[in-house]
């Protein structure tokens, strides 16, 4: 069962969720734990585990053959992203806007266009007792994340299979980046806090999840800030929460030193609990 834990904003507490989850779930059962917010990961903070795999990935990029090209335009008429460019007796091509789709270069009546390989990112792989850890990190300097995403399913799928669970630590927001981690899960958890920025942020990460139709459910973290509006607008959109994590400075403080909280607090294991219940019954239902 794959399971999306993402949020409207950055700093709900998703990463927090995510890896005391998969670690309390793996406790059990063998678990996957994906960190695919690959700009800024940092799920590997507090996962200790041996290196099982590190591997450098990369993504299909034109190349302008300026010997066989005979400027004949096609190129930048099929490209869809504004990708490749036709400057007088030059063609430009701008990796950041391209989507490795190859149309460029499959329609090219020249071969002037050969596809070849970009640096993309670093997905590294450990190993935690019954946990499967990876993740994938993106190079500086580039722009579009959803590649290196892909790939990093891509690499679960073909190596995870024997997992109950597979936890993914999504991007925040609901950007193309968040999309691409949430798309093929078969469930969605979302984190929000009780405050007017949560409520806003939350609705527009509702409104993704059923765009694309997936089921929904939330989890409040740092209850007993901010108001109930959070609550208000869960009854009033039908959406279940999971659980609700204690506004607790034990909590921050364990956080901070990078440790696993669940096994220090006897709440917030008892909340994870609840989730994997609800998991559970969600696995036999589908």
């Amino acid at each position: 069962m794959k399971i999306a834990i993402a949020s409207g904003k950055g700093g709900t507490g998703k990463t927090t969720l995510a890896v005391n989850l998969a670690l309390r779930a793996a406790e059990f059962a063998p678990a996957a734990l994906l960190d695919l917010d690959v700009e800024e990961p940092n799920s590997g903070i507090f996962i200790q585990g041996r290196l099982i795999e590190s591997r450098q990935l990369s993504r299909q990029i034109p190349q302008w053959d300026k010997a066989a090209c005979t400027l004949c335009g096609r190129c930048t008429q099929v490209c869809q992203y504004h990708a490749v460019l036709k400057l007088g007796p030059e063609i430009l091509i701008l990796p950041e806007l391209c989507h490795s789709c190859f149309a460029c270069s499959e329609l090219c009546p020249a071969d002037a266009l050969p596809m070849r390989p970009r640096s993309l990112g670093l997905l590294r792989h450990w190993q935690s007792g019954k946990l499967s850890f990876v993740e994938s990190k993106l190079d500086i300097g580039l722009e579009m994340a959803s590649p290196l995403i892909r790939q990093t399913l891509d690499y679960a799928r073909r190596d995870f299979s024997d997992a109950a669970y597979q936890f993914r630590d999504c991007p925040p927001g609901t950007s193309c980046s968040m999309i691409a981690a949430v798309k093929d899960a078969d469930l969605a958890i979302l984190v929000t806090e009780p405050t007017p920025f949560g409520l806003y942020d939350l609705s527009l990460a509702v409104e993704t999840t059923r765009q694309l139709h997936k089921p929904t459910a939330v989890v409040v973290n740092r209850h007993g800030i901010g108001n109930d509006d959070v609550y208000g607008y869960c009854a009033e959109q039908d959406l279940p929460v999971w659980a609700s994590i204690p506004n607790r400075r034990e909590i921050a403080e364990i956080y901070s030193r990078g440790g696993i909280i669940y096994p220090e607090v006897p709440e917030f294991r008892l909340a994870l609990d609840d989730i994997l219940a609800r998991l559970a019954e969600q696995s036999v239902q589908t």
